[in-house]
């Protein structure tokens, strides 16, 4: 225990210690500007607050304020990019007093990591970075230091891939963004995908994002459905899909209960590429009939009478609803507050817009690390704004509870 302070620094001596300082470990090191100044300003502080605690100043007779006293301090260590700096916090004699300024320098402590992260999430080079602090701060960071900086968010990548998930989803929502990727020496637009997953209790989470490695179709979603398997899924009610090829096989060879429903939102907006724009808006109102239909059976009639109008006219337009009926239909099964939930991935696209937002300004990434690190980091953005259940989640959960009877206990 110790009752010493070290002397608060002098503006003169302040100027004269920022004076000297011309790059990172000027600041930073170990003998920087953050270990000769940090420690002193942060004691000075803490004796401040402890006298507004106590309500008298140093040496003044006790008694004059709350009664409590002075005991000293002791040594604690904080955390700085100049590594540990070793400061004394007093104490006083009933023990209660405890000093904001010390939380609340903690959470200050990694200013300047967490801003070369939230550059680095939004698609920012470390050349950029290193410019733009260069330009805003005048600090002049090495691009090693900001590759080191942003190599620890590998680790929380790999144990966010690979961490353990939910026994049941009872809606899980699977779509791709492409992104432009340097492999084997040259560019190459590569797809990323991604899963969406609710689960049991109505929250949506991103279940994983899968960097496609050249395979296609079946082959490659067996890859990523069987990882979804081994990380502790054992069952998946339904599973909604933008059309993505092979998907269909490699979820029925895994999860062979599976319902499988096409997005409706997606297979309106792919019809409507083929038709010509005073026609638009005649047939898109056509294939709202058939959507908003109340069963199959009229949802069938509808898709009959707008095959045998726009056949001849638009026939790629058509064609693909009945070659998919299969896949669009399920929806008429249920309620329509499940319908909702299921025939639409409006969901995942406001995430994949996300995405593309945070790589917009990335014309390529170099290698698939750095592409995987940028995906984490824009969802740990995108995470926040999921506190809430789905709408009428209670009333959805005990339907399900009936269409799919005893698959909640897998």
């Amino acid at each position: 225990m110790t009752d010493s302070v070290k002397p608060v620094p002098s503006l003169e001596q302040i100027q004269n210690v920022l004076s000297q300082a011309k790059n990172l470990d000027d600041f930073f090191g170990k003998n920087g500007v953050v270990a000769k100044l940090v420690g002193p300003t942060l004691e000075h502080m803490m004796q401040a607050e402890l006298t507004d605690h106590l309500g008298y100043k140093k040496h003044e007779v006790i008694g004059r304020g709350s009664g409590n006293n002075r005991n000293g301090s002791y040594e604690r260590k904080i955390k700085t990019s100049a590594g540990e700096i070793p400061i004394e916090v007093p104490r006083d004699r009933e023990g209660n007093f405890e000093p904001v300024t010390l939380r609340r320098y903690a959470t200050a402590s990694n200013e300047l990591e967490d801003r070369i992260i939230g550059m680095y999430a939004h698609g920012m080079s470390t050349r950029d970075i290193q410019n733009h602090l260069e330009e805003t701060f005048g600090m002049d960071v090495s691009p090693t230091t900001i590759s080191a900086i942003t190599e620890k968010i590998w680790p929380l990548v790999e144990a966010w891939q690979t961490r353990s998930l939910e026994a049941v989803y009872p809606f899980v929502f699977l779509d791709a963004i492409h992104l432009n990727l340097k492999r084997d020496g040259r560019i190459q637009n590569t797809a990323v995908y991604i899963c969406l997953g609710v689960s049991s209790s109505g929250h949506k989470d991103i279940l994983g994002h899968w960097v496609g490695d050249g395979a296609e179709g079946a082959n490659f979603w067996l890859s990523v459905i069987t990882d979804l398997k081994n990380r502790g899924v054992l069952d998946i009610f339904i599973a909604s899909v933008d059309g993505l090829s092979g998907f269909s096989d490699a979820i029925k060879a895994v999860f062979p209960k599976t319902q499988v429903q096409r997005c409706i939102t997606h297979q309106i907006r792919n019809s409507l590429r083929y038709v010509g724009w005073k026609d638009k808006k005649e047939l898109a109102l056509d294939l709202k009939t058939i959507y908003q239909a109340p069963n199959e059976k009229a949802g069938r009639t509808a898709l009959d009478v707008a095959i045998k109008k726009w056949q001849s006219k638009y026939p790629l337009a058509i064609k693909s609803w009945e070659t998919n009926w299969a896949e669009l239909s399920p929806f008429f099964s249920y309620t329509p507050e499940i319908r909702r939930v299921m025939y639409t991935t409006n969901g995942i696209e406001s995430y994949n817009h996300s995405l593309r937002k945070m790589t917009k300004t990335k014309s390529s990434f170099p290698t698939q690390e750095s592409l995987e690190k940028v995906l984490y980091l824009a969802y740990r953005n995108a995470k926040k704004k999921w506190d809430k259940s789905i709408t009428n989640w209670a009333l959805i959960v005990n339907q399900l509870a009936i269409h799919f009877e005893g698959r909640f206990e897998a």
